[in-house]
C-alpha cells in the first residue's frame, strides 16, 4: 500500500489533498504534517513512497525540507506545492532533486497524474536498487584467456564514453555480464541500469514496456505508467535480444536514439530522456536486415561499438577458473563446504562440447556437486553424472 506524506501548513489545502487522493485510490495510506520540522521527523520514523510538500511554510520552508529529506532518504520522490508567486522557486527545487511541482489550488488531473507517475518511478528505483545489490554480488567476469582479455580491454576503453554498444554471441555466453560491466565502469554507474528482455515481452506490449502509456491508451491501461526509458534516465538501458523486437517498436527506439525523446503510448507529448543504450542479440542482424526483420538504420545507430562474446568452446582454458568460481558460489548458496575437482576431472570437462556455453557449465557443476558423495569430484563422477 503506497504511503504518502502531505507537508502543508494550510489546513484547508491539506483537506483538499487528502480528499482528492482518498477518492482516487482506497489503497493510499495518507499522513499529514503541519510544518517542515514535523514532516522531517515523520520521515525519520517511517518509510514513505511519496512526499507532497508546500514551499512557503513557517519554521522551515519547502526548499530546506527538500534538502533535508534528500539527505535522509534520497530515494523518496518529492512533489512541491507552489503558490502563484513561488513558481521560480518551484523550478529551482527541481534542480535540487524535486520530482515535480503543482500549483495552488491543485488541479485534479495534474495532481493525480503527478502522483501516479511519481509512485511508479519510486517502484522502479527500489527495484533497481535491489538489482544493483544483486549485480554487485553476482556479476563477475571470470577468465584470463586471450578472448576474455580482449573483451576486458574493450570495456575499459569504451565504458567511459557515451558510445552505444551492440553485444553479440550465442545464448549462455555472458552477454548480460558484459552489459553490466560496461555500465558499472561508465560515468553513469550511479544511475540505473534497466534491463529489457525483448524476446520475453509480447509484441503488442513491448512499446508500452519501453515507453510507458497513459491511462486509457488500451483496455488494461487503468493508470499512467512510466516506461523503461524513463526509468533509465541518466543511466543505461540494456535491450537484450533486440533482434526479436517488432518493427514498430524499432521505429520508436530509433526516434529515441535520434532525438533523445520518447512518447508514451496513447500520448503525443514528448518526454526528454538521457539514456545510454546497450543492446545484445544472438541473431545475425545483417541477415535479419536482408530478411526485412530488422531496420538497417537502427542497426547502424546501435552498432557504434561491436563486442562479440565467444562460445565457451573457444575459451576452454577458462573452464577450470569458471568451475572453481561456480563451486564456491554454489557451496555458499547451499551452506555447505566447497567441493574440489581433481585434475583429471577438470581435463575431462575441458574436452566436452559446451553447446549451452557458460550456462550449461554452471548447471553441470551444480549437478556434480549435488550428486557426488565425496569432497573431491573425480573423472569417474564426471563421466557418471555430467550427462555428456
Amino acid at each position: 500500500m503506497p504511503k504518502i506524506l502531505i507537508i502543508e501548513d494550510e489546513a484547508a489545502i491539506r483537506r483538499v489533498l487528502v480528499k482528492i487522493l482518498s477518492e482516487e485510490s482506497k489503497t493510499y495510506e495518507l499522513a499529514e504534517a503541519e510544518d517542515g520540522l514535523e514532516g522531517i521527523e515523520k520521515i525519520k520514523d517511517q518509510d514513505y513512497d511519496l512526499v507532497l510538500c508546500d514551499i512557503k511554510m513557517p519554521k522551515m520552508d519547502g526548499v530546506e525540507v527538500l534538502e533535508a529529506i534528500k539527505k535522509i532518504k534520497p530515494e523518496i520522490p518529492m512533489v512541491m506545492i507552489s503558490g502563484h508567486g513561488d513558481l521560480d522557486t518551484a523550478v529551482e527545487t527541481m534542480k535540487k532533486g524535486a520530482f515535480d511541482y503543482i500549483s495552488k489550488p491543485p488541479d485534479l488531473n495534474r495532481l493525480l497524474n503527478t502522483v501516479r507517475i511519481a509512485l511508479d518511478r519510486k517502484e522502479l528505483v527500489v527495484e533497481n536498487q535491489r538489482l544493483k545489490k544483486k549485480v554487485g554480488k553476482n556479476y563477475q567476469m571470470i577468465g584470463d584467456s586471450p578472448e576474455i582479455e580482449k573483451i576486458k580491454e574493450m570495456i575499459e576503453k569504451v565504458a567511459p564514453t557515451e558510445a552505444r554498444v551492440l553485444i553479440t554471441g550465442d545464448n549462455g555466453t555472458g552477454k548480460e555480464l558484459v552489459a553490466h560491466w560496461l555500465h558499472q565502469k561508465s560515468n553513469r554507474s550511479k544511475g540505473n541500469i534497466i534491463e529489457v528482455n525483448c524476446a520475453a515481452i509480447p509484441a503488442e506490449l513491448i512499446e508500452s514496456e519501453l515507453f510507458g502509456h497513459v491511462k486509457g491508451a488500451f483496455t488494461s491501461a487503468n493508470k499512467d505508467r512510466a516506461g523503461k526509458f524513463e526509468a533509465a534516465n541518466g543511466g543505461t538501458i540494456f535491450l537484450d535480444e533486440i533482434g526479436d523486437m517488432s518493427l514498430s517498436a524499432q521505429a520508436k527506439v530509433l526516434r529515441a536514439l535520434q532525438e533523445n525523446k520518447i512518447q508514451r503510448v496513447g500520448s503525443d507529448k514528448d518526454i526528454k530522456v538521457d539514456v545510454r543504450v546497450i543492446a545484445a542479440t544472438n541473431k545475425d542482424l545483417k541477415e535479419e536486415i536482408k530478411e526485412k526483420n530488422f531496420r538497417e538504420d537502427l542497426y547502424h545507430r546501435l552498432a557504434v561499438i561491436l563486442i562479440e562474446v565467444p562460445q565457451l568452446n573457444d575459451r576452454r582454458t577458462d573452464i577450470p577458473l569458471l568451475i572453481s568460481y561456480f563451486a564456491e558460489k554454489i557451496a555458499k548458496e547451499q551452506g555447505t563446504a566447497v567441493k574440489s575437482f581433481s585434475k583429471e576431472a577438470l581435463e575431462l570437462l575441458k574436452e566436452y562440447d559446451w553447446t549451452g556455453n557458460i550456462r550449461e557449465l554452471r548447471n553441470v557443476v551444480e549437478r556434480l556437486i549435488i550428486l557426488s558423495t565425496t569432497q573431491t569430484i573425480d573423472d569417474k563422477t564426471v563421466k557418471l553424472f555430467a550427462g555428456k
